[in-house]
């Protein structure tokens, strides 16, 4: 049985930002038949639950992790250090149980995929992903949303 990453928010656990989980019917049938590795990165980072909604500022999570964007709460704390330390934990995980794949959850600052938050804290989006998502990736783990959220 092959392994896969999937975002603890979508499995129920209630470690979002606002203290929910956007657990989806739909993401059982995509995980079928995989061991699942539930994780949150940005709990795992050493943010709280709940915590002040944050969102990346100057770029992507690919820039955050060159060092040329960051990511900032609603009140302008930088919050960069949990989340590039989460992705790095998501990463450990992933490889210690022999993830090739991630489900994650969409318009994340950590685990979106190919779309998140803008940094204005309006809504808007802008192509991208989340600091997780792009660690990921960049060590060869393919990352997709997940389905139905």
């Amino acid at each position: 049985m092959t392994a896969i990453l999937v975002s603890a928010c979508l499995r129920g656990v209630p470690c979002r930002y606002d203290g929910g989980h956007k657990a989806v019917s739909a993401l059982d049938e995509a995980v079928a038949g995989h061991e699942v590795v539930s994780f949150c990165p940005e709990v795992a980072g050493g943010l709280t639950t709940p915590r002040r909604p944050a969102e990346l500022v100057g770029g992507d999570g690919h820039a955050v992790l060159d060092g040329k964007a960051r990511v900032v709460d609603d009140t302008g704390r930088d919050v960069t250090a949990a989340f590039v330390d989460g992705a790095h934990r998501a990463l450990e995980a992933a490889r210690r149980s022999g993830c090739a794949e991630a489900l994650l959850m969409p318009r994340s600052p950590s685990c979106g995929r190919g779309a998140v938050h803008d940094g204005s804290f309006s809504g808007e989006l802008t192509p991208g992903d989340g600091v997780t998502a792009a660690l990921l990736e960049r060590n060869g783990i393919a990352v997709r949303p997940a389905p139905g959220v």
